[in-house]
């Protein structure tokens, strides 16, 4: 990956380091920040209910007199986690299913196709929405919610990338090398994965670069909505949604702000790097 990138052109390759950079300063933020806080997680302070920024709390506290800046980075590990984990899921099932219609074709593509349209043709949010009040009214733990919601973004997020890896697949059907594995006797399962699923990797890469920025957007949206990650557990998402009072708006901007900040800066990161490989790979 180091040498691909190195191999870039020169717009390109800044691009995409800055996207890398970025990107690594925000994961260490998430990951390794917590570790250097000298408050803990699910601490409350009523004494300190919603506190501007201080020398003891740099980005102030919540409305549990909770420190904002613990819950920023603790936030964003559950904001990356189901970002990365959703597009792998994603990348896996499509994949597969855009290798196995392009390489059979005939009724295995005619009937992975249509099982696409259903898949396309299901509302997402309206879904999210109603399973949401039926945990709700099941009283499911915000632990197994937080897998629900990655469960349903990777299932409904792999139809684009099964076309995208079917269409490139069915053009390599007609290279060379392809015909002489089929000369060769070579078996299926050799053909689609020692030869096939190497020349697909680019554009999947590229694909799933883009979808964990688009991922993270969606969780951030949920938890706005209140049907993504709940509380206890902090994401960017909920800690932006529970900011629901005007005054809280207006003058209060420690609360909503830097969570903003950090989904913006994140996303621009990862498209960052999946523009400039993308430009690389046109």
């Amino acid at each position: 990956m180091t040498g691909f990138i190195k191999n870039l052109p020169g717009k390109m390759n800044k691009r995409v380091q800055a996207g890398l950079i970025l990107l690594t300063a925000m994961v260490l933020f998430c990951f390794c920040g917590p570790l250097f806080s000298p408050y803990e997680l699910r601490e409350t302070n009523l004494l300190e209910v919603k506190q501007p920024p201080s020398f003891s709390h740099w980005l102030g506290t919540d409305g549990a007199g909770r420190d904002v800046l613990l819950r920023l980075m603790y936030g964003g590990r559950i904001s990356l986690l189901v970002g990365f984990s959703a597009v792998v899921l994603e990348v896996v099932l499509g994949t597969l299913i855009g290798l196995a219609a392009g390489f059979y074709g005939g009724l295995v593509d005619h009937f992975l196709m249509r099982l696409v349209d259903v898949v396309y043709s299901i509302p997402f949010l309206p879904v999210l929405l109603l399973t949401s009040a039926v945990m709700t009214e099941l009283q499911v733990s915000p632990d197994f919610r937080i897998y629900f919601m990655i469960l349903l973004m990777g299932v409904f997020g792999w139809p684009y990338l099964a076309r995208l890896v079917r269409g490139r697949v069915l053009s390599l059907r007609e290279e060379g090398f392809i015909i002489a594995t089929e000369v060769l006797g070579l078996r299926d399962s050799r053909k689609i994965f020692r030869h096939l699923l190497p020349n697909v990797v680019p554009q999947v890469l590229v694909a799933g670069t883009l979808g964990v920025a688009a991922a993270i957007l969606t969780e951030a949206v949920l938890s706005y909505l209140g049907v993504g990650v709940l509380p206890p557990y902090p994401s960017w998402g909920n800690m932006v949604q529970a900011v629901n009072d005007f005054n809280d708006f207006k003058y209060r901007m420690w609360l909503w702000l830097p969570p903003g900040i950090a989904i913006f800066l994140t996303v621009a990161a990862i498209n960052l790097i999946g523009e400039g490989l993308k430009d690389a790979l046109d």
